[in-house]
């Protein structure tokens, strides 16, 4: 493995770029999960980046959460039945609203900040 340098100054940093360059964007818990790695764990998040696993790691997370918060939502709806959507509009939203939260704080705990 051959490096080449740019000298910037009076250092020399080494030419690294990724091999993966997806155009696709990280949804909102792959941009958590990277924003909870580079704070709270450094060290991992270095890991990944340097083994190109990062991206691939955060994709995953973010299906998965996505995938996980649609079923958490749908096991909260059967065991507390949404109001009726035409008489009471305002309870139905606040109720699915409610469910929504439950879902992705347990989704946060579990896959994002874990």
């Amino acid at each position: 493995m051959e490096l080449t340098y740019t000298q910037n100054g009076d250092y020399l940093i080494p030419n690294i770029t990724l091999k993966e360059t997806s155009k696709e964007p990280l949804g909102k818990y792959g941009r958590m999960r990277r924003a909870f790695l580079k704070e709270h764990r450094p060290i991992l998040y270095s890991e990944l980046s340097m083994t190109e696993q990062l991206f691939p790691h955060l994709r995953e997370i973010d299906e998965t959460a996505h995938r996980r918060v649609e079923q958490l939502m749908a096991e909260l709806l059967e065991k507390n039945p949404a109001p009726d959507k035409m008489t009471e509009q305002m309870a139905w939203v606040a109720h699915l609203n409610s469910l929504k939260a439950q879902a992705e704080e347990l989704v946060l705990t579990e896959l994002v900040y874990s």
